[in-house]
């Protein structure tokens, strides 16, 4: 397998964008995860709204100014609530289409390939089946649009959503033809499920995040990690995946995710990675 590693630009908050490309140029990867949360990333969808060529040239020219390139765009509301895939009011649905072609013309206008965005929650009084065919219906209608223009456009199944086990992002998947995942075993992990039963969303992965975790950590050291990487990294290569994986560690205040040492931890699965993709080769 050609492993090609990306970096969160969210795993260091606290630095100022443009030294956060550094660093991660620094550091070795080829490719960036460029972070547009609300209020919660260095670049938030409001700073580039108001003119998407201006910002979008001055994104991709300080990460190709550092030899990377942009390997996903990750777009998030200020909570799951807000614009949510299925969110029963049909305006909010609406709201969210209006931002995701924003969010996909500013992918486009980066040079970008690669779009990732929530998938949807469940809603208090409304059965599980009809958050997920509304879902379904929506997210198809995005992947259909991305498709046209060149872009992959995927959800990732995460902790808060509606497709938090690896059956229920089955299911989802099952239902709206060629939706793909950012796929993060962490999640998962987290609720002590298996990576036997994740493996199978792998053969949906468009985009791959790595980090530490464990049973009741979504973040954790390498040396807590219960994940077996290595036969991550096999079956992505028997399934010929030809995308990056992302290292990405983050620091907020959500799911103890400021208690490591974001550096040194992306370093050292970094170098995991790295040392299991070459005994793969050999």
């Amino acid at each position: 397998m050609n492993l090609k590693l990306a970096c969160a630009d969210f795993a260091f908050p606290l630095l100022p964008h443009e030294n956060t490309f550094d660093v991660i140029a620094m550091l070795g990867f080829q490719g960036v995860d460029i972070g547009l949360f609300d209020d919660r990333s260095h670049l938030e969808p409001k700073h580039v709204l108001p003119n998407l060529a201006t910002a979008a040239r001055a994104l991709a020219g300080q990460v190709s100014g550092r030899g990377l390139e942009i390997a996903d765009i990750f777009y998030q509301a200020s909570t799951f609530e807000t614009v949510a895939a299925n969110h029963p009011d049909l305006n909010e649905r609406a709201r969210g289409r209006e931002l995701f072609l924003r969010m996909l013309e500013f992918t486009l206008r980066c040079n970008a390939r690669h779009m990732t965005a929530l998938p949807g929650i469940e809603w208090e009084g409304v059965a599980h089946e009809t958050s997920l065919k509304r879902s379904a219906e929506e997210l198809w209608w995005r992947a259909e649009r991305a498709a046209e223009s060149g872009v992959t456009f995927s959800i990732e199944p995460h902790t808060g959503s509606h497709v938090d086990t690896p059956e229920s992002a089955l299911e989802l998947i099952a239902a709206c033809p060629g939706l793909t995942v950012t796929l993060d075993y962490t999640h998962f992990a987290r609720k002590a499920i298996p990576d036997a039963r994740v493996e199978p969303l792998l053969a949906h992965a468009s985009h791959f995040h790595a980090r530490g975790a464990r049973e009741g950590r979504i973040q954790a050291s390498l040396k807590e990690n219960v994940i077996d990487y290595w036969r991550i990294l096999r079956r992505l290569s028997e399934l010929n995946y030809s995308g990056y994986v992302g290292v990405e560690y983050t620091w907020i205040d959500w799911e103890h995710c400021n208690e490591v040492d974001n550096l040194s931890e992306t370093i050292l699965m970094r170098d995991h990675l790295r040392a299991l993709a070459a005994l793969s080769r050999g």
